[in-house]
């Protein structure tokens, strides 16, 4: 059965440095929790394609269409095994938002959004983000055992650290 998960959140940071840090694979172990044990194990990089002159200073290593990234990382946490899982970037738009798909990992399916908004909020410019997670454990009765047990609460506890870690990097940014 397919699952749907969302989290929003407005960083005190510029639109563009916000996109930025979030279309560079390499800051995802920054932004996920110690206790998974994160790593990123191999980065096929495809940077997005912009017209002559419009390509922003850090498009080089933003991840576009195409980019492959694997990771490791504990899908229980403090359990010694890890689980490989392989991300494709599947659509981009500077400044507006990125999805990935698992092509390999422990989901039967799992499809994220990435959107990304400038907002005033008290006074003070920032980035409005809004994920969208669409996911199916699959294994039957057994996976949606784990996903009400484990994975609902593996992904909120994630984002509420995410959360946190943003604030924390993107502090005195404006």
């Amino acid at each position: 059965m397919s699952q749907r998960f969302e989290a929003e959140q407005w960083i005190a940071a510029p639109l563009p440095r916000v996109f930025g840090f979030f279309a560079d694979p390499r800051n995802l172990t920054r932004i996920m929790p110690p206790r998974q044990g994160a790593k990123l194990i191999k980065l096929s990089l495809v940077p997005p394609r912009f017209p002559a002159g419009a390509a922003p200073p850090d498009a080089g290593q933003m991840a576009g269409l195409g980019t492959e990234i694997v990771f490791k990382f504990r899908a229980v946490p403090y359990l010694p095994m890890h689980e490989k899982w392989v991300a494709l970037i599947t659509a981009f738009s500077l400044n507006e938002y990125f999805s990935d798909i698992q092509k390999q990992g422990p989901f039967h399916r799992w499809q994220h959004t990435h959107s990304f908004e400038a907002k005033t909020m008290d006074g003070r410019d920032g980035t409005f983000l809004h994920d969208v997670v669409e996911y199916e454990v699959g294994f039957g009765p057994i996976g949606r055992m784990l996903e009400k047990l484990v994975f609902q609460r593996l992904l909120r506890r994630t984002f509420e650290y995410r959360k946190k870690a943003l604030e924390s990097i993107f502090a005195g940014e404006l």
